[in-house]
């Protein structure tokens, strides 16, 4: 390996992050390090992090948590099939974001909406309530 090689092989978290496409800018990907939505060997860590194979990164995105591991290091960002190789998602992982999505659908089902949609009298009965209860 020479040292060229050496040097490419260091990048930071952020931009491993924004490279291997989790968040569209580096700027995202730091505020999620900081914010501690990304875990990098299960602890918090800072954004100049340097990365390597085989860390296990854990992902807060909106309602799913992944939990992958990384298999390559890249510092540019290339196209989806491409950036899909620095990485692998647990298989634990893929199971439990299947069953929490699972769980919000029949949730969201289970919640039926109104027959109809209130007329004026019945607008003026829920404002009437709503400004009684100070809501």
């Amino acid at each position: 390996m020479t040292a060229k090689s050496a040097e490419e092989q260091k990048v930071r978290l952020d931009k491993w992050l924004w490279a291997a496409r989790f968040y569209k800018t580096r700027s995202l990907a730091k505020e999620a390090i900081e914010g501690g939505k990304v875990h990098y060997n299960s602890q918090r860590t800072k954004p100049g992090k340097l990365v390597e194979t085989g860390a296990k990164l854990t992902l807060r995105l909106g309602w799913q948590e992944k939990v992958v591991i990384i298999d390559g290091i890249s510092d540019r960002r290339r196209g989806a099939p491409e950036a899909q190789t620095l990485y692998h998602e647990t298989e634990d992982s893929v199971k439990r974001r299947e069953d929490l999505a699972w769980q919000r659908k029949t949730m969201q089902a289970a919640q039926l909406p109104p027959a109809r949609r209130p007329n004026k009298k019945d607008r003026r009965d829920i404002r009437r309530f709503r400004e009684q209860q100070g809501i």
